[in-house]
């Protein structure tokens, strides 16, 4: 797996990272941008993600993964198709940003697959203060399921995973900051 990692973070440094002036979805300014959706949506990208999470997850007692639309959405289906090919097959759902307005008007996309009580892992590309990752959370909870494990593709070290304690869950990352320049740098 470390080789499939090394492939996969200088992907990311390749297609993902970016320095410059930015900012953030939490409002905070950066000098550097991480836009894992477009190593996500490659092939290869999305083939290391959905390997490297499955192998992060395998001893996980767990019936699917999800995250928050729309930046979970590639990192969910990767790991539904690999998940199925090795023979562990885990169903995936999306958390919405607002409820639909139309149908039943649901938060969470992918009930049907699970039952009350299934454990799931919350998945998420960048992990900044942990707030999009928290909702995402609070809503597959208040959905009936049960979240045993959060992973993201990249922790940027700026308070995230210390929120995610707070709230009882322990951030599981292919990557931080620092191990990512130094393996795709």
């Amino acid at each position: 797996m470390q080789e499939h990692k090394r492939r996969l973070a200088a992907l990311l440094m390749q297609k993902s990272y970016r320095e410059g002036d930015f900012v953030l979805a939490s409002g905070r300014k950066s000098e550097y941008y991480f836009d894992c959706r477009v190593t996500a949506l490659s092939a290869e990208g999305s083939w290391l993600i959905g390997t490297l999470f499955n192998d992060m997850l395998k001893t996980c007692d767990i019936r699917g993964v999800g995250g928050m639309s729309l930046g979970a959405d590639p990192l969910v289906s990767a790991v539904t198709v690999i998940s199925h090919s090795s023979g562990r097959p885990l169903h995936g759902l999306l958390v919405r940003k607002e409820a639909k307005e139309h149908g039943i008007g649901q938060f969470v996309e992918g009930l049907g697959n699970f039952s009350k009580g299934d454990r799931v892992a919350m998945l998420e590309d960048v992990v900044t203060t942990g707030g999009s990752l928290r909702g995402a959370c609070d809503r597959v909870c208040a959905a009936g399921l049960a979240v045993s494990a959060v992973c993201a593709v990249l922790d940027r070290e700026e308070g995230g995973r210390a929120k995610l304690k707070e709230a009882g869950y322990d951030l599981l990352a292919l990557f931080t900051r620092k191990s990512l320049l130094a393996l795709g740098g």
